[in-house]
């Protein structure tokens, strides 16, 4: 049964933009729940009477934020690439690899071996990382099976992890994230199973809500990327896409005249696409972590979707090949340092921007009368300090829907 509890002797940082104070901080605030839901909160002066039998939590002079959001992980995963970690430090390239049968590949054949139990575990204790630095929602895609059964496994595993665990999961059916051995001289046949077969059934066992697809050189080009995205929509599901991370093919375009949710990666983003972006609802998702492991020298055009009125989300991308990072406050650090963001635009990245690539900001990544009542109580001076620690701070406490599920 859940609580009616006050939340007193905290700042708040809402990440709301109603106020015009940047990243919505109240100073000497208060905040009360009821039923997992923020029934109130503002400066505690200004506070009501009290709910009958409500709980009272003395934050210490701590800081409160929105749960942060990490949307764009693959961490259901078997096996590592550290051996192709170790070549690329020797000189070879990502696409080199991939194209040599390792890449995405390796860890298809890995994954397809695992049983769902070690799966689930695996992935498990990698949400659970996540949790212990606050981080209540996290998007993940399946796109290391590429054949029927592995994919169902993957997509099967993450259903499970959100019906068991505590944090909210979004489930992404990436089946179009490469082209499997079996289908390496029929690239076209491949696109037909996702598009004829394999989506009709993934949206009838109510496995995904969202799709994705890699639209890259070494991926899938913009028509068959077009493909699957109608078809996924049609079947009542939301799209978003790997996009511009090594070459310019226009999935940014593509996605945002689609109205999908996001357009991830980014590093060759041109004025085009960001005019779209102006236009459209689409938001941007950087993932630093993998600008910074890949050693990418083309950034994403930061100053320019600044300069367009374009907001952007940040993530980890969570996977095994391009990007093995398990901290979403190391991935903002990441943006900061790398990608000349803001520590607002950081903050802003993995709350309420976040929870818009998600589609979940009616409800999620920000702290207002009405939302869910997730978020997190920190022992910090100022919300800057968790950008600009690396792997120093973590949460006192975390709650989700009201529960406490961390500290």
């Amino acid at each position: 049964m859940k609580k009616n509890f006050l939340i007193t002797n905290v700042n708040i940082a809402t990440m709301s933009c109603d106020s015009g104070v940047p990243l919505g901080v109240i100073e000497d605030a208060a905040m009360i729940v009821s039923e997992g839901i923020i029934l109130w909160l503002g400066k505690n002066q200004d506070r009501k009477k009290s709910l009958a039998g409500e709980e009272c939590i003395d934050g210490q002079g701590g800081w409160l934020l929105p749960g942060f959001i990490d949307c764009h992980t693959h961490l259901v995963y078997a096996g590592n690439r550290a051996n192709e970690f170790q070549k690329r430090m020797e000189g070879q390239s990502y696409e080199a690899i991939a194209k040599a049968g390792g890449g995405i590949q390796n860890t298809v054949n890995a994954t397809r071996k695992e049983t769902p139990e070690d799966l689930y575990q695996s992935a498990a204790n990698r949400l659970s990382r996540l949790l212990s630095e606050g981080v209540t929602t996290v998007e993940i895609k399946s796109g290391y099976g590429l054949d029927e059964s592995s994919e169902l496994k993957m997509l099967e595993v993450i259903q499970k992890l959100d019906n068991d665990l505590a944090q909210r999961l979004v489930a992404t059916c990436l089946a179009a994230h490469a082209v499997p051995l079996e289908y390496k001289h029929n690239p076209e046949g491949y696109v037909a199973w996702v598009v004829e077969e394999f989506l009709p059934k993934v949206q009838s066992k109510g496995l995904a809500s969202q799709c994705d697809v890699f639209c890259e050189s070494i991926g899938f080009s913009l028509e068959q990327s077009q493909r699957v995205l109608k078809k996924a929509q049609s079947l009542g599901m939301q799209i978003k896409g790997h996009v511009e991370q090594l070459s310019c093919l226009g999935g940014s375009k593509l996605l945002a005249e689609m109205n999908g949710l996001s357009v991830d990666h980014l590093e060759y983003l041109d004025n085009v696409g960001i005019e779209v972006l102006a236009k459209q609802q689409t938001t941007p998702v950087l993932l630093p972590a993998a600008f910074y492991f890949l050693r990418e020298t083309q950034k994403p055009p930061i100053p320019e979707l600044r300069k367009a009125g374009v907001e952007f989300a940040i993530a980890t991308d969570l996977n095994p090949g391009s990007s093995p990072c398990g901290s979403l406050l190391l991935a903002a650090n990441m943006a900061a340092v790398l990608l000349g963001c803001t520590v607002e635009e950081c903050l802003l990245g993995i709350t309420r921007i976040a929870a818009k690539a998600l589609g979940v900001d009616h409800e999620r990544g920000q702290l207002k009368k009405g939302m869910t009542a997730d978020f997190s109580l920190w022992n910090i001076q100022s919300p800057s300090e968790l950008i600009y620690g690396m792997s120093l701070y973590s949460p006192v406490a975390v709650f989700i829907g009201g529960e406490k599920v961390y500290g």
